[in-house]
């Protein structure tokens, strides 16, 4: 009788919370200041919006940047749109609105597109550190080596990686038996956020989010460490200095972009998981919106300062836009 009892007491729990959903509280402890937060996100997330929308433009109507480092930068573009997408507007709502409700299949969803997008950039990010690799190491076979069958190649490889690895995160999630409270202290939906909603025991969750992180982010920076180690080993035996000049100058772009990507990103979630009570809990909520709008917001910046024919193209494209409205 207590088994049963025990039983109806579970699937109570795991019915109540997939069926009225979860509260997102913001940023915990910073809720009288939601209003003044949400003008600097709006302003980065409009930011970044148009400046990688821009950037997309630039690249697709200029045949001239028909090449596979300009292709790559506009599959970046894209991923950043998407991924400030899956979560500012959420937050945007929340702190303007209140509105902090959100389905359970809808939080799944979120957060399911949150780390496939993320594992999807960093990949994008090892795809345009190779091209920087052979474009530098291997110069008489570029044209050959990176045709646009291996462009498709990566760009399949790139997301048939972060949805096999992200999808089962779905499964083991509505697995789990829930409680009653639906709680998420986030402005988003994250794998261990919804996990620790739990009644069950997740250490499957957190054993699996640790190794997919390490076997897709980790090893991807690793490549990316290993690809940069080779090309600036190229680039100071160049005879030239011009020549060393602009290879420099062009895999400093790519070096920002990195930066900017995986430091605020490793950032948060050290800080996440070690920085324990030190920490305010609502800086590692900040550092976790910051990650996901101030890479997209700089990253289209530092390309059309840094690479001419970006620049170049930008204007031919409005010049054109000019003309046509004339």
């Amino acid at each position: 009788m207590a088994l049963v009892s025990a039983n109806s007491t579970a699937a109570l729990n795991s019915s109540d919370t997939r069926t009225a959903g979860c509260l997102l509280t913001g940023i915990p402890g910073l809720e009288h200041l939601h209003i003044w937060l949400s003008i600097p996100f709006c302003t980065m997330y409009v930011v970044a919006m148009t400046g990688n929308g821009i950037l997309i433009c630039v690249i697709l109507s200029q045949p001239s940047l028909n090449e596979p480092m300009y292709i790559f930068l506009s599959m970046l573009a894209s991923a950043d749109i998407l991924l400030s997408t899956s979560t500012m507007p959420k937050a945007l709502a929340n702190f303007w609105l209140g509105s902090s409700h959100i389905s359970f299949d809808g939080c799944l969803t979120q957060m399911f597109f949150i780390h496939f997008l993320f594992v999807a950039d960093s990949a994008i990010l090892l795809a345009m550190a190779f091209d920087r690799y052979v474009a530098i190491c291997l110069p008489l076979r570029y044209a050959t080596i990176l045709t646009s069958t291996v462009i498709g190649k990566i760009t399949a490889a790139t997301l048939t990686r972060s949805f096999t690895i992200m999808f089962p995160l779905v499964f083991l999630l509505k697995r789990l038996h829930y409680c009653r409270i639906n709680i998420i202290a986030h402005t988003f939906c994250e794998h261990m956020g919804i996990a620790h909603l739990s009644c069950s025991n997740i250490s499957i969750n957190v054993w699996y989010g640790l190794a997919a992180a390490l076997l897709s982010t980790g090893l991807d920076i690793i490549l990316i460490a290993v690809s940069y180690i080779h090309i600036l080993q190229a680039v100071f035996r160049l005879p030239s200095q011009n020549a060393r000049s602009k290879a420099l100058s062009t895999c400093g772009s790519h070096v920002c972009v990195i930066l900017l990507f995986y430091i605020p990103a490793l950032f948060s979630v050290f800080a996440y998981r070690f920085g324990g009570r030190r920490i305010p809990r609502y800086v590692h909520i900040l550092l976790a919106n910051l990650y996901v709008v101030i890479p997209p917001m700089l990253n289209p910046i530092i390309y059309g300062v840094r690479t001419k024919q970006i620049l170049e193209g930008a204007k031919q494209m409005f010049s054109n836009l000019v003309k046509e409205t004339k």
